[in-house]
């Protein structure tokens, strides 16, 4: 506990309902924390933090449509000058993933092996200024911004970089051989919509047509 008065404002972001809920109780457990929403997929997720301006998001890393870097980069665009601390919260521990992720924008990087009291208390400290990670990763960011990591800096993708989270949605679905009605039903939204976001998504990728994305997207690997 600390002396501050208000509870810290936490937002649950991950794709597991059932990971999210046993989070939630634990938070729940601490006087001074109060989860103020959640979601499980990339788009409510920016949606939702935009909504509800918490302190913290709790931050998965890897999930559909271009996960927590994902998160990341909607709410800089959408709000850089209000945007929450990002703590990731994963199951990985790769070096890559940790790396990717703080240069992101996420303030610290805990593994789901993280006690309850230990993920609240990391609460805390990155919503107070500190940085947080689980033991050796910390050593990973160290390295790599010293230039001591043996991993390549990340791949630039301007293309790819430049789709919105919901465009990124669409695409996986086209890549996976989704028809528009589908996408449609998948994603809760109208034809004419999925048409719009596809329509921008072949403009952005420079590709002339659907078959074009769908090699594009098999050479990075989406899926």
């Amino acid at each position: 506990m600390t002396g501050r008065s208000e509870p810290y404002r936490v937002f649950l972001v991950d794709d597991h309902g059932v990971f999210r809920s046993g989070v939630r109780a634990e938070l729940a457990s601490e006087n001074d924390m109060q989860v103020v929403g959640e979601a499980g997929a990339v788009a409510d997720a920016v949606t939702g933090i935009l909504q509800s301006s918490p302190d913290v998001v709790l931050l998965d890393v890897h999930m559909p449509a271009g996960g927590g870097i994902a998160v990341l980069r909607g709410i800089a665009d959408a709000a850089p000058d209000k945007a929450p601390v990002f703590l990731a919260l994963s199951v990985s521990d790769a070096a890559e993933d940790v790396i990717a992720t703080i240069r992101a924008g996420a303030r610290g990087y805990v593994t789901k092996t993280i006690g309850g009291p230990e993920l609240a208390d990391s609460v805390r400290r990155v919503a107070d200024g500190d940085a947080v990670f689980s033991p050796r990763l910390a050593g990973f960011v160290l390295d790599s911004f010293t230039g001591r990591s043996p991993l390549p800096e990340p791949h630039l993708d301007p293309e790819l970089d430049s789709l919105t989270p919901r465009e990124m949605e669409v695409l996986r679905l086209l890549a996976r051989g989704f028809t528009y009605r589908e996408i449609a039903e998948d994603l809760v939204i109208s034809i004419k919509t999925v048409e719009t976001h596809a329509s921008n998504v072949l403009r952005k990728t420079q590709q002339s047509n659907r078959n074009a994305l769908t090699r594009w997207a098999a050479n990075r690997h989406i899926s």
